[in-house]
Parts: structure tokens; C-alpha cells; sequence
């Protein structure tokens, strides 16, 4: 935080690998994967935490970190003069010779981190989510309550519970009086009975709380290990756990569309989704705020160029495209090439996709380097797609990295 204020300590929980998302996941952490044409996923939770003046954060690493330790350590170079830093830290097997156990066990084994910096609070946030949001605003209601911990939690239908942890509000609406994890058939809400809260896997402690609960967690052989599973449902029956209403949240320059979107792209299904949503005229998330900016980096590219007769519309075309066929309702990150005659619809195709001359593309997702031969076709025979390519339960097409296209 800026000088005078409170000193908080933000640690970015980045090792998640991510099975769900496959095959984008096959070759980087989930964090690492692109979204929306040229940032990563942990693009999001850094912009929120230094738009927040949070300006000291630890992103812990662990599973195929090779593109998500060289992105931070790239992009994200703050003013060492100001003392400020995002860094990534390895798994660095401090307490054995064993890797990360959960989210709780990847703090404990990273403590140092804490007591190198002692700060009064520690935000603990995911690093695989799309959203704005000003953390300044959370921590000022943590402080507040005096609780040992909050957490940040989204309205969204019951029949979805299973998907997230779900807090229970107390009759105050700030306290929180229980918390399951991907529960069945959670209860409603008292006043929206097809909703409950979701935990957005958002937290700030107080630091002494933190380190308290992370101790005690170590030494129950029956845990989980895990900040979710483990740390809140603890801080919860101690009475010590505070809930944070996302929807109170506001950032500078926000839409009455996009106040408030908070998108976990952890399938295939929401990933592509969550493209879709980029690309509305009034889009549901707008990449385009200057007042609550998403950093990341480009690379030195040129701007995107369109040649014979090649047209874009609804799309987002990154530099260094260049398009001579015919793309609709996309997402091209930079260095995709569209030869003339082809057609791309309803598509993200990741950095250096090249689609040949006459080849059509349709509701698919290509990561990096794909090459796609003319004349050849995907998400047009949806039988032979599913016996080549990964395809998902709403029918989304997924090719790897440099996969092969028959």
C-alpha cells in the first residue's frame, strides 16, 4: 500500500494445473494461458492488486511454470527504488523434500516470504480468473470487522454450487456462519433463495490470524491442506471469518454491463465463453477501460493488416495479424494469419496460428503455432472433430500446442 497506509503483503496463488482446461494446459500452468488475444490469466488478479496499490506481491509457482515465471519477470518490473516487487517463487521444498500438498501447504512452506516483509495483512488471491475489482475496498471492511479473515464472495444460481466453495452469510450479512465446499444442495440465500455465495478464492488476513490457522492446519492429519477446504471452514467455526459482497465493489471508469463480472474460466466451455463475452457490442467485459487498466505485454509487433479483401467484424484482431480471408465473432492474439478464402467464426486462436488458403474454422479454440492446412476444416463435421480433437460437453473444439492438423 502507499506510504501512511496499511502495510499488506499480496500472495498470487499461481500453481494450479489446471486438468480441466487441457490441452491448453498440457504445456504451461493455467495462469499462463492466454486470454483475450494478448494477456495471460494472471494478467487479471496483478492489474487488481497494483490498480489497488498493492504493490508488493509473491506469486507462488509450481506446476509447468517455465511461460509464467518468464511473463512476470518480463512484464511485471516494478520501481525497485520504492521497494515495491511482483516476483515469482518456486515451490522451494522449505519443510522437506516435497512439493506443494494445497494452497494452505504452498503459504506454509512460503512463510518466509511473511516474515521477511511483516506485513499487518496478507491478500491471498487466485490467479485464474477475469474480473476488475479494487481490493482497497475489501481490505478497508476487513479492517473494519476485525475478523481474522475475509472473503470475497459472488451471487450465482444454486444449481452451480457444486462448482465452488459456498459461504452462508449470518443474519448480519458480514459475518459468515458456514462454509462448504462444492456442496450438492447447498441452502439459498434468506433473500434469494436460487442463489447462494460463491467464494471467489479471494482473501485478506491479518497477518497474525494467517500464520495462526496455517500452523494449526499443519498439524491436523486429516487435512486437506488447502485455503478453501481447509483454512476458512477453521477461521469459520473459530467465528473469526468475514464475508466481502463483490457486488459492492466498484472500479473507476466501470459500465452498468460490466460491474460486477467475475468469470471463472477454469473449463474449456467457460474459457471460450468468456471470449464471447469480449466481443458484444456492449461487451459484458471491457477490455477498454483506461481508468482500471490491464497490463500486460505485447512484444514489439506491427499494427494488424488486411489484405485482399480480408474483413474482420465482431472481433478483436491483435497486432501483427494478417488477415486475408474472412474472420467473425473471434479472438486473434498476435502473428495469426488468415490466407485469402478462408473463413474463421465463433474462434480464439492463440499466438502464431496460421489458417491456409480456403480452410474454415469454426467455434474452435487453437493454441499457439497451430497450423491449419488449406482447404482443411474444423467444427464443420462435428464426428470426425471428436475423434481427432479435444471437444467439449457444449461442443468446443480444442487443439494443443502445435497440434497437428489432419
Amino acid at each position: 500500500m502507499r506510504r501512511g497506509g496499511p502495510s499488506v503483503l499480496g500472495i498470487v496463488l499461481a500453481g494450479g494445473e489446471g486438468k480441466r482446461l487441457m490441452p491448453l494446459t498440457a504445456d504451461r500452468a493455467k495462469p499462463a494461458v492466454t486470454f483475450g488475444g494478448t494477456y495471460r490469466l494472471v494478467d487479471f488478479v496483478l492489474s487488481n492488486l497494483v490498480n489497488g496499490d498493492i504493490l508488493r506481491i509473491c506469486v507462488l509457482t509450481q506446476y509447468k511454470s517455465h511461460s509464467l515465471d518468464r511473463h512476470i519477470t518480463t512484464t511485471w518490473r516494478m520501481s525497485s527504488l520504492l521497494g515495491n516487487y511482483v516476483t515469482p517463487v518456486p515451490a522451494q521444498q522449505r519443510l522437506g523434500p516435497r512439493w506443494y500438498l494445497g494452497s494452505a501447504d504452498a503459504i506454509l512452506q512460503s512463510l518466509n516470504l511473511i516474515y521477511d516483509e511483516q506485513p499487518e495483512y496478507v491478500a491471498v488471491f487466485g490467479a485464474d480468473h477475469v474480473y476488475r475489482m479494487d481490493p482497497r475496498q475489501m481490505l478497508a471492511q476487513h479492517i473494519e470487522s476485525g475478523a481474522g479473515v475475509t472473503v470475497a464472495g459472488i451471487r450465482v444460481p444454486r444449481e452451480e454450487s457444486s462448482a465452488f466453495g459456498v459461504i452462508t452469510p449470518g443474519s448480519d450479512g458480514q459475518t459468515v456462519q458456514g462454509f462448504l465446499e462444492k456442496p450438492t444442495d447447498p441452502p439459498g440465500l434468506a433473500d434469494d433463495p436460487g442463489c447462494v455465495f460463491a467464494s471467489m478464492g479471494n482473501y485478506i488476513f491479518t497477518t497474525k490470524a494467517l500464520i495462526e490457522a496455517l500452523q494449526r492446519d499443519a498439524e491436523d492429519p486429516a487435512s486437506v491442506h488447502d485455503m478453501g477446504g481447509s483454512i476458512l471452514p477453521q477461521l469459520t467455526d473459530r467465528g473469526e471469518a468475514a464475508l466481502y459482497d463483490f457486488s459492492a465493489n466498484h472500479v473507476p471508469g466501470e459500465t452498468s454491463r460490466d460491474q460486477g463480472y467475475w468469470r471463472d474460466v477454469g473449463t474449456l466451455d467457460a474459457y471460450y465463453d468468456a471470449h464471447m463475452d469480449l466481443i458484444a457490442e456492449r461487451p459484458a467485459f471491457n477490455l477498454y477501460n483506461r481508468q482500471w487498466p490491464i497490463y500486460t505485454h505485447s512484444g514489439q509487433l506491427s499494427p494488424a493488416r488486411f489484405n485482399a479483401g480480408g474483413i474482420a467484424s465482431e472481433s478483436i484482431i491483435s497486432a501483427g495479424c494478417l488477415i486475408r480471408g474472412q474472420v467473425t465473432r473471434s479472438v486473434l492474439s498476435p502473428g495469426v494469419v488468415v490466407d485469402p478464402g478462408a473463413v474463421v467464426q465463433g474462434s480464439v486462436l492463440h499466438d502464431n496460428v496460421h489458417i491456409g488458403r480456403g480452410a474454415v474454422v469454426r467455434g474452435a479454440v487453437l493454441d499457439k503455432n497451430v497450423e491449419v492446412p488449406p482447404g482443411a476444416t474444423i467444427g464443420v463435421n462435428p464426428s470426425r472433430d471428436a475423434e481427432l480433437y479435444t471437444v467439449s460437453k457444449a461442443g468446443v473444439i480444442a487443439l494443443g500446442k502445435g497440434q497437428r492438423v489432419s
